[in-house]
């Protein structure tokens, strides 16, 4: 897994799975605890998640919420939509642009 970026944009890519979720997490805190406004995370790199990993942005989702901020997820890969509508995580996290829920295979 790789992360770059700052306070207001972060780009995720590899894998955020059981591996990687601490490296994750405490690079999705500090950009959290270090901004303002809406926090993105670009994730059209990412090549696959866990369900730790998945915990891990929940995570950043509640923290960035505490502080008065927004977690706003960009570029979702379709596999990764399908979880998130399956676990109906995406009625609760900001996704840039939305989802394609009509065209995704119901699970």
């Amino acid at each position: 897994m790789h992360i770059k970026g700052d306070h207001a944009e972060l780009v995720v890519g590899g894998r955020l799975d059981i591996r990687s979720a601490a490296d994750a997490r405490t690079a999705f805190h500090t950009a959290v605890d270090g901004g303002g406004g809406d926090l993105v995370l670009d994730l059209s790199g990412l090549d696959a998640w866990d369900a730790t990993g998945l915990g891990v942005i929940m995570g950043a989702h509640r923290r960035a919420g505490r502080v008065g901020r927004r977690l706003v997820l960009r570029g979702v890969p379709p596999q990764m939509q399908r979880l998130l509508v399956a676990t109906r995580l995406h009625r609760i996290l900001a996704i840039e642009g939305g989802l394609e829920v009509e065209s995704l295979p119901r699970v």
